[in-house]
């Protein structure tokens, strides 16, 4: 894989650069569609062709340095592999880093999270997704892609869930007895929710954004496409908020499936990624 962006190396120093994504091309239990382990090379293919100038915010975030480390061995059982993602991940964080992680399935999103948790206190996890992934199993694995906020959620029940629209009646029930803070799809298209989806965020904030949450019209290439998803400015405007108001710790992106010939998708992905590095780097700046 070529560094993300592209740019050249003088702003890709390992241990200079303050911006560190790691690919985590993992694909063992999709359910539905499949080739999300093509997810990262595909948004770093994109991402060469996405501006280095942010119009909204007169910034060239890129400039303080963006590394881009190899992909982690995926080799094992799941238990040494996510023991592997874990330690990753928490190699840039000692250093301070803040760090990205490039999906591959949802499932990888525990073991990236669980490195934050590891190191920052008064965490919350913001999830933009089109699914609870709360089950407690599925087809036979407490590891699949469907169960990951519950994993997540025994670390640390400070979850807080937008753009759900997809759920069994079990997670409905788990939401509902342990009072989730959950906003569905349809509470969204409302609108006036950022405010209070914030205040329920601690000081410190991870996110794990699912491209399932977008609408298949600007995201066709994810395995489980739903229908009511979320447009880039209204998403772009409650995450601006949440880096305004919160500190935001890292970040990863999951579930993109590429489709060949199909190519918007990979750009959105791309982009996202560098406007929410724009939005951290804007906000430490100011």
């Amino acid at each position: 894989m070529q560094n993300f962006l592209g740019i050249d190396e003088t702003y890709t120093n390992a241990d200079q650069s303050r911006v560190v994504i790691i690919p985590v091309p993992l694909e063992r239990t999709t359910s539905y569609g499949k080739g999300t382990r093509l997810g990262p090379e595909a948004i770093i293919k994109a991402s060469s062709y996405v501006e280095l100038y942010d119009e909204e915010y007169d910034y060239e975030a890129y400039k303080a340095g963006i590394y881009t480390a190899s992909a982690i061995d995926l080799n094992g059982s799941v238990e040494e592999v996510f023991e592997r993602i874990t330690g990753k991940f928490s190699q840039f964080l000692k250093k301070k880093q803040f760090v990205i992680g490039l999906g591959g399935e949802h499932a990888v999103s525990f073991p990236i999270y669980r490195a934050f948790h590891q190191h920052f206190d008064q965490l919350s996890v913001l999830q933009l997704d089109a699914h609870s992934d709360l089950r407690d199993s599925y087809e036979d694995s407490i590891y699949s892609h469907a169960a990951v906020m519950r994993r997540i959620y025994e670390l640390n029940e400070s979850i807080v869930q937008v753009g759900i629209r997809s759920q069994c009646v079990e997670e409905a029930q788990f939401i509902k007895a342990n009072n989730i803070a959950t906003y569905y799809a349809h509470q969204l298209y409302q609108g006036g929710l950022n405010e209070d989806i914030i205040n329920h965020l601690k000081p410190n904030v991870y996110i794990t954004i699912d491209v399932d949450y977008f609408d298949p019209s600007i995201m066709p290439s994810t395995g489980t496409p739903e229908p009511g998803g979320g447009l880039w400015y209204e998403t772009l405007a409650l995450l601006s908020e949440v880096f305004k108001k919160r500190n935001v710790v890292g970040f990863d992106v999951v579930e993109l499936a590429p489709q060949e010939q199909v190519y918007h998708p990979d750009f959105l992905a791309a982009k996202l990624i560098y406007k929410l590095i724009t939005l951290k780097l804007a906000s430490d700046r100011d």
